[in-house]
């Protein structure tokens, strides 16, 4: 099979000109509209439960939820849905426990949430760091997907490729705020969805629209084990690592969690998280045709020789189904998908910034909301600049991990003390403090010392921590460290505002 990839194509450049020039003029209309803090990072609270639930899933189908699933598919088959199935189960989780009193009991960070009853300053800076981390980590790995992919499909150097793009980043977070971040979220979930559906009608219809047929395809080609487990992960250990910190990494995720400060009350809430389960799963099953649907008709070869971890696997089934015109769609698809990620990512750090760190720390609380935007938009700025430099020095690099570890660290430093804050009344500010800190140290050096990064990246011959994802150490070691912690330090106050907090979490008394 003949590929364009690697080559700039008119319809291609199309298709990233039209999307780039539909999205700055969003930017546009909403720089008229965002004025106070609340407009800037939560919209006005005005969005839908419906549309926050298209941002939701244009927020989480990540470039590694497209490209990166459907690769795993095509190239270890079965097992490359442990992803898929992990990132899922994370919904669930945030519906029926995060969701409402996040939205009733914070304004614009979890830091709000965490800090509601306890000490502001120290679990804010705690909060921030721990939310600064996951962002940072979770942004190299999309600039440097953004990088690799525009220097694919439109030949432009890969540095070039990613000042575009954080470039773009910057005027729709800086101009436009939560309500351009949002529509751009909505747009290119609506654009994801729909070309991923097609795709897969196209390769079903290859196959008569009957699966059996496709199946029978793919292990005439690659033998039965390839749709058997173990392909990908052989340690059960390894595999329940992973699931711990995919699914509880998704509740801690500072860019998913300030989405539901957009919308009016927690029954919206609720309805946007009913509707991004939904919108998601259907997707991650159109990941899974994909995936196979590649092996059997680009076949491993091809999609080894364009990309070594398979990414390129969707926009190739793309080509051999629909030409150079679908393809062309399919890869400004995939850039839209990176550039709302990075959009959104970008303003959950400015946030953590200036509301977690400027307000509440440096000024004590006490920052007029000009100062607030203002110092909102700095740090947007300073990060913007941060995610271009990163993206260049981590050039080539493998950056599954950084994603896998950006959920590790999520899942580890956010969600226990989010969680505790909200539910348990002895809960402490050291305890919080603790189990942020625990969490987050834990993640990142653990990660280090994995055969991810101490053999696969710094080449040495054995691992020092055997599991490739430190979840199943951190995320129960900062549950024990919260609650040990806090049995320790009483705190009578925390204590006593335990009911009113616990009064408006589930009515919404006071919620703003």
């Amino acid at each position: 099979m003949q590929t364009v990839l690697g080559q700039p194509t008119l319809t291609g450049i199309f298709f990233f000109l039209l999307f780039v020039s539909i999205t700055l003029y969003i930017t546009y209309w909403a720089a008229k509209r965002t004025r106070t803090t609340t407009e800037f990072y939560a919209a006005g609270r005005s969005i839908t439960g419906l549309q926050n639930g298209l941002a939701l899933a244009g927020d989480y189908m990540s470039a590694a939820s497209f490209l990166g699933i459907a690769g795993l598919v095509s190239l270890k088959g079965y097992d490359g849905l442990i992803y898929a199935v992990g990132w899922l189960v994370g919904w669930p989780i945030v519906m029926f426990l995060i969701a409402e009193p996040l939205r009733n009991l914070g304004k614009y960070t979890f830091a709000d949430v965490v800090a509601y009853r306890l000490k502001q300053r120290p679990i804010r800076t705690a909060a921030a760091t721990g939310a600064l981390i996951t962002v940072l980590f979770y942004l190299i790995a999309q600039m440097v997907g953004a990088g690799s992919l525009i220097k694919l499909m439109f030949g432009l150097p890969y540095e070039i490729a990613i000042i575009i793009v954080g470039c773009l980043m910057i005027a729709y977070v800086l101009f436009g705020g939560m309500l351009a971040t949002t529509w751009v979220q909505i747009i290119k979930a609506c654009l994801l969805l729909g070309g991923a559906t097609l795709l897969v009608l196209l390769t079903l219809y290859k196959f008569g629209f009957n699966y059996l047929e496709l199946f029978s395809t793919v292990t005439t080609q690659y033998g039965e084990k390839f749709v058997q487990p173990g392909g990908l992960i052989t340690n059960p250990l390894d595999a329940i690592s992973l699931g711990i910190a995919l699914m509880f990494g998704t509740a801690g995720l500072p860019h998913i969690l300030m989405r539901f400060y957009t919308v009016p009350d927690a029954k919206e809430a609720r309805k946007s998280v009913f509707y991004a389960t939904g919108f998601i799963g259907y997707f991650y099953i159109l990941t899974f045709t994909i995936g196979f649907g590649a092996a059997a008709l680009v076949g491993q070869e091809i999609i080894k020789k364009i990309d070594k971890g398979g990414n390129m696997a969707a926009p190739l089934l793309a080509e051999a189904l629909g030409g150079e015109i679908f393809l062309g769609f399919l890869a400004a698809v995939a850039f839209a998908t990176i550039l709302a990620v990075v959009a959104g990512l970008t303003l959950a750090g400015a946030s953590a910034v200036s509301h977690d760190i400027y307000v509440g720390v440096v000024k004590r609380g006490r920052a007029d909301e000009k100062q607030e935007v203002r110092a909102a938009k700095i740090a947007t700025l300073c990060l913007g600049i941060l995610a271009i430099i990163l993206g260049i020095v981590f050039k080539g690099q493998n950056v599954a991990f950084m994603v896998g570890l950006a959920f590790a660290v999520a899942a580890s430093a956010n969600f226990p003390a989010l969680l505790m804050s909200i539910f348990w009344r002895k809960f402490t500010t050291q305890g919080a403090v603790w189990s942020i800190y625990t969490g987050l140290t834990l993640s990142v050096v653990l990660i280090i010392l994995s055969p991810t990064v101490w053999v696969d990246i710094l080449k040495n011959p054995q691992a020092i921590f055997p599991l490739k994802n430190p979840g199943i150490v951190s995320f129960f070691a900062s549950f024990a460290m919260g609650i040990l912690v806090s049995l320790l330090t009483q705190e009578k106050e925390a204590e006593a505002k335990f009911e009113s907090e616990k009064i408006r979490s589930y009515i919404g008394v006071g919620a703003e």
